[in-house]
């Protein structure tokens, strides 16, 4: 895999500083049951980093020092993780709302078939990923059959009254190097061509932008094609997005209780920075000690940024992006 960090670093990005923690985010580990190619994490059946049940105790209690209203679950596949449903029964005990960023088809696996129901009985946020409603685009991006599992997935969420009661939202990732379209138009499409072939129904559709790191970005530069794609980041970037950026109220923890400012920077290895520390475990520092901190940014952060943002809760504006292939060089 190609290290795209001294690409990024030759791109500037405007500073900005950390608001109080309203979202503690956690990555659980590297372990997936699929792997797919605009994966930022570079997750897969064969990696083994994993949380372990001392570091899964340690966020805990970070988490309800921060005050947090919000912890998001993620990996990997966070559900694989043996501390994920003693993370989320402790949140939901101190009425702090659970995300589970869900694949769907790990619902399927094996150890994992009570999963929905535990959800649905805890009260879990659901944000699954289903990168298109149309199948041969799903099972490109992320391998033969995938599609037709997230359906099953999709079927039996809903069964538990998710779209419904409890909140299911789909996440679409674009196809190759371009922006994602307008969310509102796309939602609308995705609502209708899911309830009309599949009888599915969801609460929201979140467009993300692909970040040009790890997978992505390594085979952005096998093609020939990083610069481009920066290029066009760089570009359509909106000043008014920065106020909206996840990184001002959320706080990224990897699976070994290091922070950062966001999922983003810990795939790049780009610690939070506090106090001059090189980097800072979970168990050294107070979740409510974080305000006013410089955010760590480089030039992937456009990618938070153009047309019409991009955040782990879907775009930060209303307006449609520009829509600009980009083509490897001849």
């Amino acid at each position: 895999m190609h290290d795209v960090l001294p690409l990024i670093r030759k791109n500037r990005f405007p500073p900005i500083s950390r608001r109080s923690i309203e979202t503690v985010q956690v990555n659980l580990g590297y372990l997936c049951n699929q792997s797919c190619v605009h994966c930022h994490v570079g997750a897969g059946p064969n990696r083994t980093e994993q949380m372990s049940a001392e570091t899964a105790g340690q966020v805990r209690d970070f988490l309800f020092d921060s005050g947090a209203g919000l912890l998001d679950l993620t990996g990997g596949a966070p559900e694989l993780n043996a501390n994920f449903r003693d993370l989320v029964l402790a949140a939901r005990s101190r009425g702090v709302r659970v995300i589970d960023r869900c694949n769907l088809t790990v619902l399927f696996e094996p150890g994992q078939e009570d999963l929905a129901e535990f959800l649905a009985g805890n009260g879990v946020e659901v944000t699954a990923s289903l990168p298109c409603y149309l199948e041969e685009n799903v099972d490109a991006q992320r391998g033969r059959g995938v599609f037709e599992r997230s359906i099953w997935g999709l079927r039996r969420l809903n069964t538990l009254g998710y779209g419904r009661e409890l909140e299911l939202n789909l996440v679409y990732n674009p196809q190759g190097p371009v922006l994602p379209p307008a969310q509102a138009a796309l939602e609308s499409d995705y609502r209708r061509m899911l309830h009309e072939r599949h009888g599915i129904v969801f609460t929201r559709l979140l467009t993300l932008a692909n970040m040009p790191i790890q997978r992505f970005g390594s085979t952005l530069v096998s093609k020939g094609q990083f610069d481009a794609y920066m290029a066009l980041l760089r570009g359509a970037h909106r000043d008014e997005n920065l106020d909206g950026v996840m990184c001002r109220s959320t706080v990224s923890i990897d699976w070994q209780g290091y922070l950062f400012d966001c999922d983003f920077n810990q795939m790049l290895g780009l610690p939070l920075r506090h106090n001059g520390d090189a980097r800072v475990h979970v168990s050294a520092l107070s979740g409510a000690r974080l305000a006013g901190n410089p955010i760590t940014v480089s030039g992937h952060c456009y990618g938070c940024t153009a047309g019409q943002g991009s955040s782990c809760s879907g775009a930060l504006a209303a307006a449609e992006p520009a829509q600009i292939q980009v083509s490897a060089p001849r």
